[in-house]
């Protein structure tokens, strides 16, 4: 029997990363610990057989169950509790992602219900705002949806603690409701890196968490009640691949997969925050710059689709995607690349392709995108960022019912502050500010080098590789 067993739960696909292309779950195995990963119940043969090892186990996470009493169990009511657990965090940190979301709500919100509940609603976001005591209520009332899904695993496996890719942010939070039901501790890991200041209240009792940086502790000791010796600091396990340039395709490799040519200059693209906003005006910019050939050395672009970009619920954001593919077939030194899809439930958010994106960002240039996380990946593969934020025609997708941004008014959101403030890329508004900028990129990659090695300090720790194991480690203190 082993000395200690322990839960992990991945319900989505940069939690597989997090845990099983990184150090921590071996760092967990390594010492004698049992690891059950429970993760979409359709992909556990695949992960298993992927992943093998003594003493790792794979399990079903029960999504579509937790899914479906989320759906028919008293629904308006948890509706709501995600809707305060969401936008409820201290205003002691910068609340503009949270605030987004609930002006979100509000336009999108059809229910005639809802909409007369939006008011009452709203206020309650105001008191726990203002109020620890609010927001410690609000976990605790939380407890009474707690479907028992997980009894036969919970008895089967009795294990000694359970660890979270969220403090119950996701349908994680049923698991860790019941986990705590049964007296076992929740420890949350942080994976997303502007999951601090968009989510907020825990959505089921935790005892301890581990994240990035100071950056990320402040969040949650300030904004999210979070005790400081309770949160842990071990750097980010997604990212030691990188560092360690695990995942590196050789150039001459990478450059014939996407019919790249050697000789040019290599500018990528990474779309973001396409759910708020067209990204396509910036690509057509850039598309219009290399095929006027207006760079100071001869160019071409490469632009990676995002997930949602893939998802059927959003036909405008899916029209997107096919005018880039229709940039790609009318211009020669255009290219596109798709994100590779897990499957099931983690879709198009997976590991899959972990060096298809390292070596995209290695290669580059000079990499654009809007404020996404790549804004980090990047500087961590130490090459030039460029944040375009020029405005789509009426500022966001003006489309009825749909919630919108303009790119030129987000600068302020937490993750967005710290990459403007760090100084360790540069944000384009218009088409000539962003060809003024790329060009400097292109005709000097050291430009703002400096600045983009603090900021990769300031923003996940660790840069030497070694987050897995040091957060692995950190786990087995818990136990």
């Amino acid at each position: 029997m082993p000395s200690k067993r322990v839960f992990i739960t991945a319900d989505h696909g940069l939690s597989v990363v997090y845990f099983l292309q990184s150090d921590v779950v071996a760092t967990l195995l390594d010492a004698g610990v049992e690891v059950i990963l429970l993760t979409d119940d359709d992909l556990v043969e695949r992960i298993a057989s992927r992943f093998a090892r003594p003493g790792l186990v794979i399990e079903g996470l029960r999504i579509k169950q937790a899914e479906y009493y989320y759906q028919h169990e008293h629904h308006d009511t948890q509706w709501w509790l995600n809707f305060l657990r969401r936008a409820g965090g201290s205003r002691r940190i910068n609340t503009e992602a949270m605030d987004a979301y609930i002006r979100q709500v509000k336009v999108e919100q059809r229910s005639p219900r809802r909409r007369t509940m939006y008011t009452p609603m709203r206020a309650a976001v105001e008191m726990l705002r203002s109020s620890s005591a609010a927001r410690k209520a609000l976990v605790q009332i939380q407890k009474r949806y707690t479907p028992g899904l997980y009894a036969d695993l919970f008895d089967r496996y009795k294990p000694d603690m359970l660890i979270a890719n969220t403090p119950g942010w996701r349908i994680d939070r049923y698991i860790m409701r019941e986990a705590a039901v049964c007296g076992i501790p929740n420890v949350a890991a942080i994976v997303g890196w502007d999951n601090p200041s968009s989510y907020a209240i825990a959505g089921a009792l935790t005892q301890y968490v581990t994240c990035w940086s100071e950056k990320q502790k402040e969040e949650l000791v300030l904004g999210s009640d979070w005790q400081p010796e309770k949160v842990n600091i071990s750097g980010i396990p997604t990212y030691d691949g990188y560092i360690r340039r695990e995942w590196l395709i050789p150039r001459e490799d990478y450059f014939k997969r996407h019919r790249l040519d050697p000789e040019r200059k290599l500018i990528s693209y990474a779309c973001s925050f396409e759910t708020f906003s067209p990204n396509i005006q910036n690509i057509e910019a850039l598309a219009r710059m290399i095929a006027d050939d207006r760079f100071s050395s001869p160019s071409q672009l490469l632009v990676r689709l995002h997930p949602n970009h893939f998802m059927r619920d959003w036909p405008y954001i899916v029209s997107e995607r096919e005018k880039i593919f229709q940039l790609e077939k009318e211009l020669s030194h255009v290219h596109v690349v798709a994100p590779q899809s897990l499957g099931g439930t983690l879709g198009y958010y997976s590991g899959e392709d972990m060096d298809e994106k390292s070596s995209m960002m290695t290669y580059s240039d000079v990499f654009v995108t809007v404020y996404s996380t790549m804004v980090v990946e990047t500087t961590i593969h130490g090459r030039p960022v460029v944040s375009a934020c020029i405005d789509a025609p009426g500022g966001g997708w003006n489309i009825p019912g749909k919630f919108s941004l303009a790119l030129s008014e987000i600068g302020n959101w937490p993750t967005h502050q710290r990459f403007r403030e760090a100084g360790a890329g540069r944000v384009a508004f218009d088409e000539a500010g962003l060809f003024e900028i790329v060009n400097a990129y292109l005709q000097d990659d050291k430009l703002d080098e400096d600045k983009r090695r603090a900021f990769v300090q300031q923003e996940i720790t660790y840069t030497d590789g070694s987050a897995g194991k040091r957060t692995g480690e950190y786990l087995l203190s818990l136990l």
